[in-house]
């Protein structure tokens, strides 16, 4: 199965969430997984993780994976307390990504 890469920019907030959404729906929608690099993302908003999430649940529709790459541990505080931890698979870099 083949996987794409999207290089998160500094945040993942209200200002870009729509952007990075319609960008990530567009790999899904190649019946590609998709790696999330967050290596620079050190912010994500609640419509940041309304992208993460939406983007998982169209990808295990598909019978595909959202993978996440550098997450902060600011950032996985905050998947954890939310619940949102439990809907990923986490990695350092992208190359340990296997599929």
């Amino acid at each position: 199965m083949a996987i794409d890469v999207y290089k998160m920019g500094a945040a993942l907030d209200s200002s870009n969430a729509s952007d990075i959404q319609k960008e990530i729906l567009a790999v899904l929608d190649k019946e590609k997984s998709i790696i999330l690099d967050m290596t620079d993302c050190s912010y994500v908003s609640s419509a940041g993780l309304r992208v993460m999430l939406y983007s998982y649940k169209i990808a295990a529709a598909k019978g595909n994976k959202v993978y996440l790459v550098g997450v902060s541990d600011e950032v996985r505080d905050v998947m954890s307390m939310t619940g949102f931890e439990k809907f990923f698979e986490f990695f350092n870099s992208v190359d340990e990504v296997k599929e």
